[in-house]
């Protein structure tokens, strides 16, 4: 189809940004906001309440978080990243560190036991899937072992604070609840963001691939212009040969060659120079026909019958400047409306004094009803493809198509043909001011 190339470079960010790397100057600043509000905490209740707890074990359990901090701080630069294995072992070892904290303070009836969720989050925010779902398996375990600790919950001297079975069962499931449903909301949003920054460059490199492809004509001036100066030279020396050895029959032959094939060259690079200079306007303005005419093209010869329907008030036709965003992202909608129809694609050109109104029809099988509220999502494909052989892609070209259009000043809207009709149709319009800027 017309956009293989784009599909091989959108693969490339694709994957060249789909790694989700943690750093680990941040895992550390973590780690040590961990160590301060476990020390503050076992202090307190053990210095200023005078609440019994077993001091020097809890002194072991957070030096030892300490002392892995130094070490990687000592090992390791502050700019590197953790792969997952890496973040994995650094994010279980802080919750067993936890865990064993939790274990020897009370248990389930410890009032900062929710805190073991905290690396889970931290993992289903930042790393792979298995990863994650292998650390919240490890977290639960940790919490199941918990309500079978022999240490009470630290209280007051003399009085031992009981905490029921069912109450634990209790916390276990709260536990157990809270952990599943952040873990779930906080991997959806960061996949999400993740998604939608691969898109956007993706789109970026679209775009900047059709701007590159517009400016290839000032750059043949350019070389045009740059390669007369030498080319002249070559023709007077080729003069000077001619008229010197005219009556050498050895030589005669290949200098009038070499003329005839420099006066040729001349003449190329001065029809390449008029060509750019005839056809800079027609490259930087274009009448709304000749756009739609220059998008359509490409997709003729695939089968699918395409009609082009131009409706106005009798009004003069909208120019305006040239825009990549604008022929790509029409580009893109009618490749996938040529893609899905069955025979035949219809698109509607109108245009007022207010506004420019263009719909794409096709006779495919449609949008289904229940993803209409989400086309233009990325990594998202809106429709189901009969013929398996033409399908392809990454599912970005509705959102690459939608964010171009959007970002010129269209009203995007996604929907299916009336009148019980089969296939899809989309409308998009401009305000007439955008259509028809003046240079």
């Amino acid at each position: 189809m017309a956009h293989a190339e784009e599909a091989s470079s959108i693969r490339e960010v694709q994957f060249g940004h789909s790694s989700r790397r943690i750093r680990l100057q941040t895992l550390v600043w973590l780690r040590w906001l961990a160590v301060a509000g476990q020390t503050v905490t076992v202090l307190s209740v053990w210095a200023i309440f005078g609440f019994p707890i077993p001091i020097a074990e809890a002194a072991i359990l957070i030096g030892a978080l300490a002392i892995a901090n130094l070490i990687l701080s000592a090992w390791f630069p502050a700019t590197h990243r953790l792969g997952p294995k890496s973040a994995l072992a650094l994010l279980s070892f802080d919750l067993l560190q936890m865990a064993a904290l939790l274990f020897i303070t009370g248990g389930l009836g410890n009032p900062f036991a929710p805190l073991i969720c905290v690396p889970v989050i931290i993992a289903f925010a930042s790393q792979p899937l298995r990863h994650s779902l292998f650390l919240i398996a490890l977290a639960l375990i940790c919490t199941t072992v918990l309500p079978f600790s022999p240490y009470d919950v630290p209280w007051y001297a003399g009085e031992h604070l009981r905490i029921q079975p069912v109450l634990q069962l209790g916390i276990w499931c709260a536990i157990a609840s809270m952990m599943a449903f952040a873990a779930f909301y906080v991997y959806r949003v960061s996949h999400e963001a993740s998604q939608l920054a691969d898109a956007l460059a993706a789109t970026e490199l679209v775009l900047e691939r059709e701007k590159h492809l517009s400016q290839l004509d000032g750059l043949a001036a350019a070389a045009a212009h740059e390669l007369g100066t030498p080319l002249a030279t070559i023709s007077v020396v080729a003069k000077e040969m001619e008229r010197e050895l005219a009556g050498d029959e050895r030589f005669r032959e290949d200098v009038q060659l070499l003329r005839s094939q420099s006066e040729r060259c001349r003449d190329i690079l001065r029809r390449l120079t008029s060509m750019s200079a005839e056809g800079d306007e027609h490259l930087r303005r274009l009448p709304l026909s000749s756009m739609m005419e220059e998008v359509i093209a490409p997709h003729r010869q695939f089968g699918i019958d395409i009609r082009l329907i131009e409706k106005n008030d009798g009004g003069q036709e909208p120019v305006g400047n040239r825009n990549a965003g604008i022929l790509y992202g029409l580009g893109n909608l009618i490749e996938n409306a040529v893609d899905y129809a069955k025979s035949r694609v219809t698109i509607s050109v109108e245009f007022d004094a207010q506004r420019v109104t263009i719909a794409i029809e096709d006779d495919g099988p449609g949008y289904a009803p229940d993803i209409l509220s989400r086309i233009g999502e990325p990594y998202m494909t809106a429709r189901t493809r009969e013929d398996q052989e033409r399908a392809g892609g990454l599912g970005l070209g509705l959102f690459i198509a939608k964010t171009l259009l959007e970002r010129s000043g269209a009203a995007i809207r996604f929907g299916n043909r009336e009148n019980g009709e089969p296939g899809a149709r989309i409308r998009i319009e401009w305000p007439r001011s955008i259509m028809d800027r003046p240079i």
